[in-house]
């Protein structure tokens, strides 16, 4: 769209019919709307726009202007109490198709010392994907089938959606707006209030429009221009990160990383106290009772009877009555036992210190004996081989990732993925999810030698600690060759860490067609991070053919940015 052009599609937001498309005549309708207001009550062009007025009498010394009394924005600022701002990122929530890559947005801190009473600036979609079909929800996402919107709301509401109901972790970036430019920044958001734009899933996103709200305080930094094709949201921090506004860090633990700590530190018969306790089974004045629990002990089971009481109700197992009866009831046992040590979670690497999103690949080696050439690229976003330093581990999320090769002075596609998520999260004593995983796109893993359209998708389960995780799962998938073809397949996979810098990881997968042929499928690989945005790999890979069989070697160089 040419420069001057508006990206906000709503009529009302602009004084002149030209406005969105013409913001010099914008400019002049502005200015003649504030010279001859016609109201002087909230309905003033002064109050509507305030950022408009505050920047021309700055730039333009336009002074002299009508007295208005603007009663709506002036309660809005004195409850919002704006001091600071910072930049929130809930981590990715796979089982969404509108979180799978995080999300990002604002939260404006007041005066009161408890971040929980801080107001959060949020601009999404005017879509419920859980109530929506999936398959619509991306379609329409990905085109602009929706209107996003902004909306004001308290911080601890986006703490009950992300943290306790999504099981995500959040990561707090603050950053060094000075008062007149937080000022400017709120003054922008009334004007947006109740506006809409069109939401595109990759561009105009949730993260775009927060770095439009930063640029709105300090035009001074320009994070709009880290960004082409497509806006991830870690990738709008690593650009507040790179223009120096990003002060201090904070992680804010999920309820589900809560659990996971206290699981680990409890044993069989503790973790079967705290469901009893959780569902009511035996009561928290008679389990103070027990002698073989140190009072330190019996703190902790009660503290993870109470957060899995409130996981239960988030979950709609329980009704408000019995949630709210048997949360007091455990909340009182463990007041009874006074102050003890508090449980220590676990902090997970900070997302800024993960590679960044678009990767290029480039891979030499040998298959069956005859030198052979990779080269690729994926603009978004995590490969399962990669690195899991500042991601989620077992999880993969990848768009449009291409790959060519060379052999034979011939270049052929080995695979064009339009979609592949994987989700691989270990069972525990708390929690038993099923694994999954499923992919779109062209690849040559078929039994022919071409690339054929693929399409799969799997379930199954994943056990694991902190030294790796192993997998079964049951796969069902669909290839067009010469014509479509239907198999089933059974994967076993093993992943193993030698530290942050190693990953290894093999897999196994027996195939069988509805045309009777059957396939195996091999793969190992050890990768290998040299540097936060670069990396190495060495691996295997055997696929049965219908002629002769691909056994390939390569050697692999990444590098993200």
């Amino acid at each position: 769209m040419p420069e001057e052009t508006s990206e906000i599609d709503d009529a009302a937001f602009f004084l002149s019919p030209e406005g969105k498309t013409d913001a010099h005549s914008e400019l002049e309708a502005t200015i003649g709307a504030l010279i001859n207001e016609e109201h002087f009550d909230d309905n003033a062009t002064a109050c509507r726009f305030p950022a408009r007025k505050a920047w021309l009498v700055k730039e333009l010394g336009m002074e002299g202007l009508s007295e208005v009394e603007c009663t709506l924005y002036d309660k809005m600022i004195k409850r919002v109490d704006p001091q600071s701002v910072s930049l929130i990122f809930p981590s990715a929530y796979i089982n969404s198709p509108a979180s799978m890559f995080g999300h990002t947005f604002l939260r404006i801190d007041s005066s009161y010392e408890s971040k929980m009473l801080s107001y959060a600036i949020n601009y999404a979609a005017a879509a419920n994907p859980d109530t929506e079909n999936g398959m619509v929800f991306a379609i329409k996402g990905l085109f602009g089938g929706y209107y996003g919107q902004y909306s004001l709301l308290p911080y601890y509401e986006k703490i009950k959606e992300y943290r306790d109901s999504e099981e995500r972790d959040i990561w707090e970036y603050d950053f060094d707006l000075t008062q007149e430019e937080i000022e400017q920044m709120m003054r922008h958001i009334w004007e947006l209030k109740s506006t809409y734009s069109y939401y595109y899933f990759f561009t105009e996103n949730c993260s775009y429009n927060m770095l439009w709200l930063i640029e709105s305080a300090r035009p001074s930094v320009h994070v709009r221009e880290y960004f082409n094709y497509q806006v991830i949201p870690p990738e709008t921090i690593h650009a507040a990160i790179d223009e120096n506004i990003v002060t201090k860090r904070y992680f804010r633990p999920a309820r589900r990383s809560k659990l996971l700590a206290y699981e680990a530190y409890f044993d069989d018969e503790d973790i079967q106290c705290v469901f009893q306790l959780s569902k009511a089974e035996v009561k928290p004045q008679d389990f103070l009772k027990e002698e073989h629990y140190s009072a330190q002990k019996k703190r902790y089971i009660l503290e993870a009877s109470s957060e899995f009481i409130e996981y239960d109700f988030l979950a709609g197992e329980i009704n408000q009555r019995e949630y709210k009866e048997r949360l007091y009831s455990v909340l009182s046992a463990r007041s009874f036992l006074g102050k003890g040590e508090q449980m220590k979670i676990p902090q997970p690497t900070d997302p800024m210190q993960g590679h960044r999103s678009l990767r290029v690949k480039a891979e030499t080696g040998w298959r069956n004996a005859e030198n052979i050439q990779f080269l690729g690229i994926r603009p978004a976003n995590h490969d399962i081989k990669d690195s899991d330093v500042g991601f989620l581990r077992g999880t993969q999320i990848e768009f449009f990732d291409f790959l060519l090769s060379y052999s034979q002075q011939k270049v052929r596609l080995e695979k064009a993925t339009l979609l592949s998520i994987i989700s691989l999260s270990p069972r525990g004593k708390f929690f038993k999810p099923i694994s999954w995983r499923l992919g779109v796109g062209w690849n040559r893993a078929y039994l022919s030698e071409s690339a054929v359209f693929e399409t799969h998708a799997s379930g199954g389960f994943t056990w694991g600690n902190e030294v790796g995780y192993t997998y079964l799962l049951a796969d069902v998938l669909f290839n067009t060759d010469e014509e479509l073809s239907a198999g089933l397949g059974a994967i076993a996979g093993l992943t193993v860490y030698g530290g942050k810098a190693f990953k290894t990881n093999i897999e196994t997968a027996q195939r069988l067609y509805d045309t009777g042929e059957e396939q195996w499928v091999f793969n190992a690989s050890q990768h290998y991070r040299s540097s936060q945005n670069t990396a190495l790999s060495l691996s295997y890979d055997y696929v049965q053919k219908y002629r002769e069989d691909w056994k390939t070697v390569k050697f692999s160089f990444d590098y993200f940015f």
